[in-house]
């Protein structure tokens, strides 16, 4: 079974780190500068990769639609990483990072915060099978073609995987509009795991349960909607070295 991925970016980033994983890019006629239609066909050569020229309404059929900048791509079903795995892959940096996502059900907000993860120098997102969306061509193009970069995992119970992190040696800290610490005064250090909840709702009670810690964003205005993108950069940059108070100073958990 194949998906679609389209874009420029996307479709070159998966040419540079998976090729494998590509049956067929279509290119759109004249649509692409020299630059980039040179790329594509070294690299779709070198990874024996089929190249087609089509025109643009046969790429519309198959984008759906969407913007497809002249090139859309058939790639097999995304390949998510196992928890476990994920897991080892972070400990192996010298800031383990994971993201976890609970109930992101719009295919550009997950794009979005997976490009913003990766950006934060996160080793890979979890996200739930039920009730959210999975990598689709719609994430892919949003993450910039970060999701060829960012080990993406999916998992039945979102409590669960905090758990594991846990017995793994991760603190958790969950994004939470009633948090008690405010989210750039907290100087988060030592193997870390952000859970951050849908736009509206948020993280769930029963989720927040497991949490370490919660840290708020103060917002403005008449709205009080937690963007999960706005939430997650808050919490990520609080990383920085000497940035806010020593709130939350954590050594590796196991210590």
């Amino acid at each position: 079974m194949s998906n679609i991925i389209f874009g420029v970016n996307p479709v070159l980033e998966a040419l540079r780190s998976n090729p494998r994983a590509i049956e067929k890019i279509s290119i759109a006629d004249g649509a692409l500068n020299s630059r980039v239609s040179g790329e594509l066909m070294t690299r779709a050569k070198e990874a024996g990769v089929k190249l087609e020229t089509t025109d643009r309404k046969r790429l519309e059929k198959l984008s759906e639609g969407a913007v497809h900048q002249g090139v859309v791509a058939q790639v097999r079903d995304f390949e998510y990483l196992g928890l476990d795995e994920l897991i080892s892959l972070a400990k192996k940096s010298a800031h383990p990072l994971v993201v976890l996502l609970d109930g992101i059900q719009d295919p550009h907000n997950l794009g979005a915060i997976i490009r913003s993860a990766h950006a934060f120098g996160a080793q890979g997102v979890v996200i739930m099978k039920d009730r959210a969306v999975g990598v689709t061509g719609v994430a892919v193009k949003s993450s910039a073609g970060a999701t060829s970069h960012c080990a993406v995992s999916r998992v039945t119970n979102l409590s669960r995987a905090i758990e594991q992190l846990k017995e793994a040696g991760f603190w958790s800290v969950a994004a939470d509009p009633d948090g008690s610490d405010v989210a750039w005064k907290a100087k988060l250090t030592g193997p870390l795991a952000v859970i951050v909840g849908a736009e509206g709702s948020g993280v769930r009670k029963g989720v927040l349960g497991h949490a370490d810690f919660k840290v708020r964003i103060p917002m403005t205005g008449q709205v009080a909607s937690l963007n999960a993108r706005r939430a997650l950069a808050g919490v990520l940059l609080t990383r920085s070295p000497g940035s806010g108070l020593n709130i939350l100073d954590l050594p590796r958990r196991n210590e």
